[in-house]
């Protein structure tokens, strides 16, 4: 195997002990953010190259977000680290009892290309917090991005216990064949099946996994809002990243009384966003490749084009595009869109909408616009998905105190901030008990009787509380 050495040298890094020491991860994830800070301007240009990036959208979600990440770590990696002490029984008052946040090993990191920074940087923040040698695969689709990994990272961390490995999805089976001990992958659209190779392939070496990998994410739109604020708001959500995004507002669910009222206010916010003809736009960005850009342009026979619609392959430009009146049936109900294209499926109230919802694999992500907090509170109640944001889109993704991650089709595992650094530990129940007080164990060993059985039962036993009220 082409990569075989290159573990092995990780692992014997790893078993070394380097990576364990609190200062060689902080020194380590300093030097992450001096590679955001040095290359600031080549990561904008890198983003801009592979998929028309706009700077302002590149340098909120590749390098702001990434730099919250990394101090939020900073700044609570020694808590983080510390021994969890936990409750004792009457045997054990003299004992010391703990969790212990032990790092994995050796983790394999598989990045996808429409975040190429954000998305290997945030679980390599983990990853180095805490105590693991990693492998980088990024991806070979954002190319221009990929090289500036390859070419410059290794001049930051310790090459030794950290590497980049570069190609496409040959490289990345052949990879996938070494025993690594957490494998951390986030894919793109279409990502399921690809889920179910990285996990088939962690199978064989019992190694834990954390899959990324998005879904159909349904916003919900009641018939109590300020249409003109959710019109932002799902504009700017969907036609972010010219749509390939992860948690994007994948398909609007409303009344046909709302479609209509609707339709107005997106035509408004497109305009104020985007101009009157947004392929000339500077904030609108561009598919990231020909296969892409064929198969979402062939989602727009979906429905009727209510706004939008015009493509030009040469540029990989789809105008930010409304489809009015989708039916579940059409082809973009089938595929997530991952694109600049919003289907509007009519449902009659919300009661139908939760069960169109829940017809579905669960989604990555779940919106619910209403004036009514009860009504995004029932949505959030009788749904089930890897995150939930109401009145607002993308935004929960921000906020390092929150897990980001999915459930069931959309994926497993979570991470950002604290819950990151936790993914990539494990979490060791340790146990350090005195030499002597042998009195104390006496209950336990044969010969058994009635009387030791009762003093083993008065000194084990976890008696229940009175009941709890939720409030």
């Amino acid at each position: 195997n082409p990569y075989a050495g290159l573990v092995s040298h990780l692992r014997a890094s790893w078993l070394s002990g380097k990576t364990r020491p609190m200062e060689y991860r902080v020194a380590q994830l300093e030097a992450l953010g001096r590679f955001l800070d040095d290359k600031k301007q080549e990561i904008l240009e890198a983003t801009e190259l592979d998929m028309g990036k706009p700077s302002f959208e590149a340098f909120f979600s590749e390098i702001l977000l990434c730099k919250n990440e990394l101090n939020v770590t900073l700044n609570n990696l020694c808590h983080w680290m510390k021994d969890e002490h936990v409750d004792k029984n009457l045997v054990m008052q003299l004992d010391s009892a703990f969790i212990r946040k032990d790092p994995y090993g050796v983790v394999l990191i598989i990045a996808p290309w429409n975040y190429p920074i954000h998305l290997f940087l945030v679980p390599l923040i983990g990853a180095i917090a805490a105590g693991n040698c990693a492998i980088i695969k990024p991806s070979e689709i954002s190319k221009n991005t990929e090289r500036l990994i390859a070419e410059t990272l290794s001049c930051y961390l310790d090459n030794d216990c950290f590497a980049v490995v570069t190609g496409g999805v040959p490289e990345t089976t052949r990879l996938l064949e070494n025993k690594f001990d957490y494998i951390f992958f986030t894919g793109t659209s279409r990502s399921p099946p690809v889920g179910r190779i990285v996990m088939t392939a962690a199978a064989k070496h019992l190694t834990p996994v954390t899959l990324e990998l998005g879904g159909k994410n349904p916003c919900y739109v009641s018939d109590t809002c300020d249409v003109t604020n959710v019109a932002r708001r799902v504009v700017w959500g969907r036609f972010f990243n010219a749509g390939q995004t992860c948690i994007a507002p994948d398909y609007v669910l409303c009344t046909v009384e709302m479609q209509d009222k609707l339709m107005p206010a997106l035509r408004e916010a497109i305009t104020e966003f985007f101009g009157p003809n947004p392929r000339e736009s500077p904030d609108f960005g561009r598919i990231v490749s020909d296969k892409h850009f064929r198969r979402i342009r062939a989602l727009l026979c979906s429905g009727r084009v209510a706004l939008g619609g015009q493509t030009d392959e040469a540029e990989r430009y789809i105008a930010p595009t409304v489809l009015a009146d989708v039916l579940p049936s059409d082809p973009a109900m089938q595929e997530e869109i991952f694109g600049p294209v919003l289907p509007i499926v009519v449902i009659a109230n919300m009661d139908e909408a939760i069960d169109f919802i829940n017809a579905r694999p669960r989604p990555l992500a779940i919106y619910a616009f209403s004036c009514d907090s009860k009504v995004v509170n029932q949505v959030l109640k009788r749904t089930s998905s890897g995150g939930f944001c109401g009145n607002d889109t993308l935004m929960h993704v921000t906020l390092p105190s929150l897990p980001f991650g999915g459930i069931g089709n959309s994926g497993m595992g979570k991470y950002h901030g604290k819950f990151t650094f936790d993914t990539f530990s494990h979490h060791r129940g340790c146990l350090h008990r005195n030499m002597g007080l042998e009195a104390l164990n006496t209950p336990r060993y044969p010969p058994y009787t009635q009387q030791k059985l009762g003093l083993l039962t008065s000194t084990f036993e976890v008696k229940r509380r009175g009941t709890c009220t939720l409030l």
